[in-house]
């Protein structure tokens, strides 16, 4: 990550709630050509969520730590905050001295901006304004939110946006939350209804959606230059798993998560 900091362009793209057991199927069975075309080996890395939801697991990402692959460690970091006695901080790490990724990369020349998706994004209150507040730039409407049938597709045009205002020099760190996945989303999948609620079919169905428009994002964001890119869930979503609904629980369906990381080539 030495020799990618300052060199490429960033993206971190959180795929908000996406359980990694429908990510995998829906990779196995051919049904996100978009995303699983940049999978190493067309498949998702299982991995450990470092928090139950949005706001626990992105404190924690932008500090460092990326959701922890699911075997035996220690693993070592792509990024860490600098501190004495860190076991998984190796020479290939980045390592910075400010609380966070989002500073820390500031301070190398970047242009950081953050997409919001859920309400911890929407800069409606305090506490919607703290992970917004890393960013030199900050972008959040109701389009973009979990009510919003057609929110990633939104959120991807405003990312266009922000890369085509860039001088042609400026790195960009460009984070997205998407929030497609999250509940509700029983209105991406076809004959679904809202009395019927949600469920794992219409959690894979958002998945579906968000793969449909994600070669826009990644388009994008490798118009300029080469972009190392990011694609994780903050934590998974139970439907019902063991008595369990939702997040914010200690169960399997919560803890792990899909991960990827790989390089976007420059556009032809």
């Amino acid at each position: 990550m030495n020799e990618v900091v300052g060199r490429d362009d960033l993206l971190l793209l959180t795929l908000d709630t996406l359980r990694h057991d429908v990510a995998v199927d829906l990779a196995a069975a051919g049904r996100l050509p978009n995303l699983a075309a940049h999978l190493p080996g067309g498949v998702w890395e299982k991995r450990h969520a470092p928090g139950s939801f949005t706001y626990a697991s992105h404190q924690a990402m932008f500090a460092g730590f990326l959701p922890t692959p699911a075997s035996q460690g220690p693993h070592p970091r792509l990024f860490a905050a600098r501190f004495a006695g860190s076991e998984t901080t190796e020479d290939r790490t980045f390592v910075f001295d400010t609380p966070d990724i989002v500073s820390a990369l500031a301070a190398h020349d970047y242009r950081t901006v953050c997409i919001g998706g859920v309400g911890f994004f929407n800069k409606q209150g305090a506490l919607g304004d703290v992970l917004p507040g890393l960013f030199q730039e900050s972008h959040w409407e109701p389009e973009f939110s979990v009510a919003s049938p057609t929110s990633f597709e939104a959120q991807v045009t405003r990312a266009e946006q922000v890369v085509a205002e860039l001088p042609a020099r400026q790195r960009l760190f460009l984070f997205l939350n998407a929030s497609a996945l999250h509940q509700p989303n029983w209105f991406h999948l076809e004959g679904a209804t809202r009395e019927a609620g949600d469920s794992r079919r219409t959690h894979a169905a958002a998945l579906e959606y968000v793969d449909r428009h994600v070669g826009r994002l990644f388009a994008a964001m490798s118009a300029r230059r080469r972009c190392f890119a990011i694609v994780c869930s903050d934590h998974g979503t139970a439907y019902g798993d063991a008595g369990y609904t939702g997040h914010r629980l200690g169960h399997e369906s919560v803890w792990t998560v899909p991960y990827s990381h790989f390089f976007l080539e420059p556009s032809a």
